[in-house]
């Protein structure tokens, strides 16, 4: 690192000391001369605080505010984060390495100390009681076990001396202070993959305590666990075990608890939405996404952003089961490789039609056009069209694009201002209707996977209605 920046950097830490209420200094001895970050937390993104350069012997000092108390870490080019607490009292570090987190050890700072000490001791109470589980299924459960009562009460005994100590280490902590309520939310949110794999017994309780949490409360945004908290509540929702109708209540239930503790907060009420409706997008759970946008877009005690509105929107007017709007054709921007002069949508001569929307420019597309392009025989054997809409700007790329492939390609060569893409509230590509011959939507699917799999499932293995 050049010595100028070196001394600019030093002169910004110097000059911050004076504005900053409190300080985390330390000594790292593997850090010589290295410039050492302090980020935080702000709901579901990190953001940078302060820095610092190190000295020759690893020594630091970085300044913070008030603005800043929560969870932080520490991060050096490394990459490897050392998590800290900020709160009304300067922190001391020293140790080897950031990465060698066993070697730190705080100096400076009660809560950090607690905070380090739980973080070590935790996870071997969890990794304990997991085995204890494990044989206690054996005597409970075995015929060559059942008889031993004294080994099953043991073991009984041993998980409930882990637990209390467990909760004793939290109780002697003072009432005020933050890892008093950081470290049992952190504890529920780290426990569901446990709980999903070897305590299913206490999923019901574990999606309760999820339901409960305030996504309101300043602590949880600057925790680090904001995101955490949402993406592990849905996972194990999905993981439960449950049908998928029950798992789809289930999911109506949490995201009414999670949107209520936020309708007094429109800044994160509209955060969550977009994070959520995308995570559920992206797991395909179509279902819940659609419950999700039907209940923002009726919501009247909170302004939802007008971007994700529209973007919700597509639930409301392209749900299953609603009429996919009429798409008109244009002679002179369809390459219908099918030779039928289609005018419009409603002429296709087909059971079903897959609508795709898509470009040249969209990386994706270029992966799963092909992919139709292999499959589009056997769809159309089983009466099932295909038509690419295009969102071009230029002629030429469109038409070398499109013309390898077999089925209906069209570009009013409006791009994003596509009406066509409007109407059906387009937001990404690519993005598929299935439909049928009344223009009924029948499914969004997600990829071309699976709306192979709903060809394979419902016409060639005939679980379809007629």
């Amino acid at each position: 690192m050049k010595l100028e920046k070196i001394s600019f950097l030093m002169s910004m830490t110097i000059l911050c000391s004076n504005l900053f209420s409190q300080t985390i200094s330390g000594k790292i001895d593997q850090l010589s001369n290295i410039e050492i970050k302090l980020e935080g937390f702000r709901g579901l993104k990190n953001y940078s605080i302060n820095l610092s350069i190190t000295d020759e012997k690893g020594n630091f000092t970085i300044p913070f505010s008030k603005e800043h108390y929560g969870v932080a870490y520490l991060i050096s080019n490394d990459n490897k984060p050392f998590f800290v607490i900020l709160q009304n009292e300067d922190i001391e570090i020293v140790g080897a390495s950031l990465y060698q987190k066993e070697s730190v050890k705080v100096l400076k700072s009660p809560e950090n100390k607690s905070f380090g000490q739980y973080a070590l001791d935790h996870p071997k109470r969890e990794q304990a009681i997991t085995a204890w589980d494990y044989l206690e299924k054996f005597y409970k459960n075995d015929s060559l076990f059942q008889n031993q009562k004294t080994p099953l009460q043991a073991i009984q005994n041993e998980k409930s001396r882990i637990k209390n100590e467990d909760q004793a280490f939290l109780n002697q902590l003072p009432k005020n202070s933050y890892v008093l309520w950081y470290l049992p939310i952190r504890k529920l949110i780290s426990d569901v993959s446990i709980v999903a794999q070897y305590r299913q017994e206490e999923i019901p309780s574990t999606i309760k305590s999820l339901r409960s949490i305030d996504y309101s409360d300043g602590r949880l945004y600057r925790s680090g666990l904001f995101k955490d908290a949402i993406d592990n509540h849905f996972w194990l929702l999905e993981n439960s075990g449950k049908p998928i109708d029950s798992v789809f209540k289930e999911m109506s239930l949490s995201i009414d608890a999670v949107l209520n503790s936020l309708i007094k907060d429109e800044k994160k009420y509209n955060e969550v939405t977009e994070y959520l409706f995308d995570l559920l997008e992206k797991h395909s759970l179509f279902q819940a996404s659609e419950y999700l946008a039907l209940k923002v877009l009726n919501e009247k005690s909170c302004t939802v952003d007008n971007n994700i509105a529209r973007q919700l929107e597509t639930y409301r007017a392209m749900k299953k089961g609603n009429t996919a709007p009429q798409i008109r054709f244009e002679k002179d921007y369809i390459l219908d490789q099918t030779k039928n002069n289609l005018k419009n949508l409603s002429d296709i001569q087909s059971d079903y039609t897959v609508v795709v929307f898509g470009a040249s420019w969209c990386p994706k597309c270029a992966q799963e056009l092909p992919e139709i392009t292999k499959l589009y025989p056997k769809w159309k054997e089983q009466k099932v069209e295909v038509v690419f809409i295009a969102l071009e700007d230029n002629k030429n790329q469109f038409t070398e694009f499109a013309k390898p492939f077999p089925f209906i390609s069209y570009s009013d060569l409006k791009k994003w201002q596509s009406p066509i893409a409007n109407d059906y509230y387009v937001f990404g590509t690519p993005t598929m209707f299935l439909l049928d011959k009344k223009r009924t939507i029948l499914l969004r699917p997600n990829s071309v996977k699976q709306m192979d799999a709903w060809v394979d499932w419902f016409l060639i293995q005939g679980n379809i209605k007629k």
